[in-house]
C-alpha cells in the first residue's frame, strides 16, 4: 500500500467500525419495543431509513443530481439495493425470533463469504495475515455456536437463525458489488432504494401496520441512526476495502450487540460467548496492526531509493 492511499485506508477502516457500532444498537432498542411482529418492524424502520438517506442526499448534493445518478446508474447500484434491502428485512425479521447473540453470531459468517467471493469475482488476493484472521475470528464464532448448540433450542429460534443466514450471504455479495463499482460510481443512493424495496415488500403482508408513539420513536431513532448512518458509511468504506476486511471489521458488531443487549436488555452472554468475542476482537486488532506495520516497513525499506538520484 501507498503511502498516500494508507490515510484514506485508515479513514475507510475507522468509518466502518463506526458502522458496526450504529449497527450494533438494533438488538438492545428492539428489546424495548411493544410490537413484535417483525414485518411491521421491517416496515416502519425501513421507511424511516429511506427518508433520512433521501435527506441527506438532498442536502449534500440535491435531489436533482440525486436523481441523475440513480437514472444514468450502473447496475451494481441496483445490485446493492437489491442486497441492502435483504440485509433490511432479514435482519429485523430474525431478532424477533430468536435472541440477539444467535442471530449475530449466524451473521459472522459473512467475512469468511466476502472473501470467497472477492477472491472468485474480482480476483482480489488475500495476504496470509487475513485469512489467518478469518480463521481465528471463526474459531471465535465457532466457540460461540458450540456452547449455544448446547442450550435447549426451540423450533422458532431456529428459524430466526435460517432467517438470519440470509443477512451474511446478502452483506458480503454487497461488499464485493460496492468494491466492484470502486470510488469513482456514485452508490449511496442504493441504502435508500434498498430501504424501499424493503419497505415495500412488507406492506402488504404486515398490514395494518400501526404502532403506539414510543414504537414510532424508537423505530425513526433505528431508521436514522442504526440503518441510514452506518449503511451511508459502510458504502463509503466499502468502496475503499477488501471485501474480506469489510466483512471482518463487521464481525465487531456481534461483539458490540452481544454487549449493549447485555447491559441494556438483560441477556446475559455466557461464558463461551465471553471467549469468543475476545477471539474475534483478537483476530481484527492483529489482523490491521499488523498490516499497519508491514506497510510502514515497506515504506522504510522504500526511502532510501526514493531518495536516489
Amino acid at each position: 500500500m501507498s503511502s498516500a492511499a494508507r490515510p484514506e485506508h485508515a479513514k475507510a477502516v475507522l468509518a466502518m467500525v463506526v458502522a458496526t457500532l450504529l449497527w450494533s444498537m438494533a438488538g438492545v432498542v428492539t428489546r424495548q419495543l411493544h410490537q413484535h411482529k417483525g414485518l411491521i418492524l421491517v416496515f416502519w424502520r425501513s421507511s424511516f431509513t429511506g427518508l433520512a438517506v433521501l435527506a441527506w442526499l438532498a442536502w449534500s448534493q440535491g435531489l436533482r443530481r440525486a436523481w441523475l445518478d440513480v437514472r444514468g446508474a450502473s447496475h451494481l447500484l441496483w445490485i446493492s439495493a437489491f442486497f441492502w434491502a435483504v440485509m433490511f428485512t432479514a435482519f429485523m425479521v430474525a431478532l424477533t425470533l430468536t435472541s440477539v447473540a444467535q442471530t449475530l453470531l449466524t451473521d459472522s459468517l459473512s467475512p469468511l463469504i466476502a472473501a470467497v467471493l472477492g477472491w472468485l469475482l474480482l480476483r482480489h488476493p488475500l495476504p496470509a495475515r487475513t485469512w489467518a484472521a478469518i480463521a481465528l475470528a471463526m474459531l471465535g464464532m465457532g466457540w460461540m455456536v458450540l456452547h449455544d448448540l448446547q442450550c435447549p433450542t426451540s423450533s422458532t429460534q431456529l428459524l430466526g437463525m435460517l432467517i438470519a443466514l440470509a443477512v451474511p450471504i446478502a452483506a458480503a455479495s454487497n461488499w464485493v458489488s460496492l468494491r466492484r463499482a470502486g470510488t469513482g460510481v456514485p452508490m449511496r443512493a442504493a441504502v435508500l432504494i434498498g430501504a424501499l424495496l424493503s419497505a415495500m415488500a412488507v406492506a402488504f403482508p404486515a398490514w395494518p401496520v400501526g404502532v403506539d408513539l414510543h414504537d414510532l420513536l424508537w423505530l425513526g431513532f433505528l431508521g436514522v441512526f442504526q440503518l441510514a448512518a452506518p449503511g451511508l458509511l459502510a458504502v463509503w468504506a466499502a468502496q475503499r476495502l477488501a471485501p474480506a476486511e469489510v466483512g471482518l471489521l463487521g464481525l465487531l458488531e456481534t461483539v458490540f450487540g452481544t454487549l449493549w443487549a447485555w447491559l441494556g436488555a438483560g441477556e446475559q452472554p455466557s461464558g463461551g460467548t465471553l471467549m469468543g468475542g475476545a477471539l474475534v476482537l483478537t483476530a481484527l486488532a492483529a489482523n490491521e496492526l499488523l498490516g499497519w506495520y508491514r506497510a510502514r516497513r515497506g515504506t522504510a525499506q522504500a526511502w532510501p531509493d526514493a531518495q536516489t538520484p
